[in-house]
């Protein structure tokens, strides 16, 4: 990196408290934006011949076109203001430099220590964290080497067998960040993972999850890799110490324990107790937040999969956008510039919700990796001092791979009465070809971009020979904003500049909105009342209810109905 300032915990940079709407920099916006509601994109293609190379930008083999989008020239100068006003180039400096920019927590971020090929010292309270980190990876290299080779033994199924077989089953099991970074790209970058390895994902506590994951599998040939930092999360530890009662159903020994799980934590004891040598587990630090840590040992799964030199790639990715969002200026960085529309609909055109549309059977969990991201992220209603926020932040994120999407809500994207703006991703080159199935899917990925832009006029549709009575229920309004975003192939190298740039973007959104981005004190609430409901569900006698009327009515006939 090409910061190495330690601003330590006792010397935190105090981020700048404000109102955003109070600024001249929001004022001017939303002037302007009664300017802008009226127009069409017919309109602003017509007056600019090279509008399409003007709103266009290419930054390491990833290609944004954002002329699709209801902005002029005039709409980007006022956007990219707002982000001096917000002083987002100290935020950034602050974040990559170790600063404590997770207060409530008194967290440095660090995520982009993780992806630091470079190597370069990043400090956290005077210490460099790059050897713990350099570390980590080579001991995740060495145990996924053993898998991918078969060295790694499971334990002998019977007395009559010398040494246990080679594993060729792993199970992941956690949840949040622990489970949905690594399960969405063990789907993405499926062309690159070692066939004749079985990985699968346990995340939900419904047991329905890891009965349908283990139900064909032999506890000889299985590793349960168990992802939580705490070793207490209620979730991944009732599902591993399921996955160890099933172990042990077969094998017999507690002596197996040691050859079919490792641990993915920073709490020893408790994956001692478990049974796990702790040589055998694998850490990561507080300053990491779960749904940034793919790239920690969190990704030992995927890891496994594609091996350490294509995880190697993928960490080259992200190293590759983390740097461009570091140093390219804002009119030509990428995640900017996503992040300033996101705001101008969001907080200009009150669009409630915003839809990632991946052409790629491959990132059929990206939607859903971002709703993560982005939702637990700047789902905040307090600013950064504690007050109520006067303004929408993070919108309601979602999505769907290919044309499947466009057989269900598309009609909605097109003709319904909310307005959705929407990411298109897309590839030229597929990971394997098949006759003309990437020309069929890019055309409808090209279509529905211009589709959603200039829509069809009730004279395009009349001129078409429709019906007078139907000439209405085809017509298309258009100008709907849409972004396409076009790579070359979808490779590890890829998925980490995508995964990177997204990243940026809801830092840069919480910066402009002045929230923290890094805390998720939402999640616990439901937490805590979980713990105070579980005994009552499990006690023999009726217990005392003490929680509202409809939660008592519930609980009541689930037992009953459980009778």
């Amino acid at each position: 990196m090409a910061i190495c300032i330690d601003f330590g915990k006792e010397n935190t940079m105090k981020m700048k408290q404000f109102d955003p709407t109070r600024l001249p920099e929001w004022k001017n916006l939303a002037k302007h934006y009664l300017q802008i509601k009226p127009l069409h994109l017919r309109e602003l293609f017509a007056k600019d011949k090279s509008r399409a190379e003007k709103f266009t930008v290419e930054a390491e083999g990833l290609f944004l076109d954002y002329s699709k989008n209801r902005i002029t020239a005039e709409t980007m100068r006022r956007l990219l203001a707002l982000t001096r006003a917000c002083s987002l180039p100290e935020a950034r400096k602050a974040m990559y430099s170790g600063a404590s920019i997770n207060r409530t927590e008194n967290r440095p971020v660090l995520h982009i220590a993780l992806r630091n090929i470079a190597n370069t010292p990043i400090f956290v309270s005077g210490a460099n964290v790059m050897p713990e980190v350099n570390r980590v990876l080579e001991k995740m290299r060495s145990f996924c080497e053993n898998i991918r080779s078969g060295a790694w033994r499971g334990y002998p199924a019977s007395p009559r067998e010398k040494r246990g077989k080679s594993i060729r089953n792993l199970v992941n099991i956690g949840i949040g960040g622990s489970d949905l970074g690594p399960a969405m790209a063990y789907e993405a970058l499926k062309p690159y993972t070692k066939r004749d390895l079985n990985v699968r994902f346990v995340s939900n506590i419904d047991a329905a999850h890891l009965l349908e994951a283990v139900r064909d599998l032999s506890p000889s040939e299985t590793l349960f890799v168990l992802t939580s930092k705490t070793f207490t999360t209620q979730e991944t530890m009732t599902n591993a110490m399921s996955a160890r009662a099933w172990c042990l159903a077969h094998l017999k020994s507690e002596k197996a324990i040691e050859k079919h799980f490792v641990a993915v934590s920073t709490n020893e004891a408790r994956v001692k107790e478990f049974g796990i040598d702790p040589k055998n587990m694998f850490e990561f630090w507080d300053w990491v937040g779960g749904r940034y840590s793919l790239c920690s040992a969190v990704g030992l799964s995927l890891m496994a999969a594609i091996g350490p030199e294509n995880f190697e790639r993928l960490l080259s990715g992200f190293y590759a956008m983390d740097l461009h969002f570091l140093n390219a200026p804002p009119e030509r960085n990428l995640p900017v510039i996503l992040a300033l529309l996101g705001i101008w609909y969001n907080n200009f055109f009150n669009a409630q919700s915003y839809a990632v549309l991946p052409y790629s059977q491959y990132l059929s969990r990206f939607p859903a990796y971002l709703q993560q991201l982005d939702m637990e992220s700047n789902g905040k209603s307090i600013t950064r001092d504690g007050k109520t926020v006067g303004w929408q932040t993070g919108p309601i994120v979602w999505g769907e791979p290919g044309t499947n999407g466009q057989h269900a809500f598309y009609q909605l994207l097109h003709q319904g009465t909310k307005l959705v703006p929407a990411d298109f991703i897309g590839f030229c080159r597929p990971a394997e070809k098949l006759g003309e199935h990437q020309a069929m899917f890019m055309s409808n990925f090209f279509a529905q971009t211009e589709a959603l832009a200039f829509g069809r006029t009730g004279k395009e549709v009349a001129a078409s020979g429709a019906p007078k009575e139907l000439v209405p229920h085809k017509t298309f309004a258009g100008n709907r904003p849409t972004n396409t975003i076009l790579a070359e192939r979808l490779d590890p190298a890829t998925l980490g500049k995508l995964i990177a740039l997204y990243e940026h973007k809801v830092f840069t959104q919480g910066v402009i909105w002045n929230i923290y981005s890094f805390d998720q004190w939402g999640v616990q609430l439901g937490k805590e009342l979980a713990g105070k409901i579980l005994p009552e569900l499990l006690a023999n006698e009726e217990p005392t209810l003490a929680h509202d009327g409809s939660t008592n009515a519930l609980i009541r006939r689930y037992k009953a109905m459980q009778k």
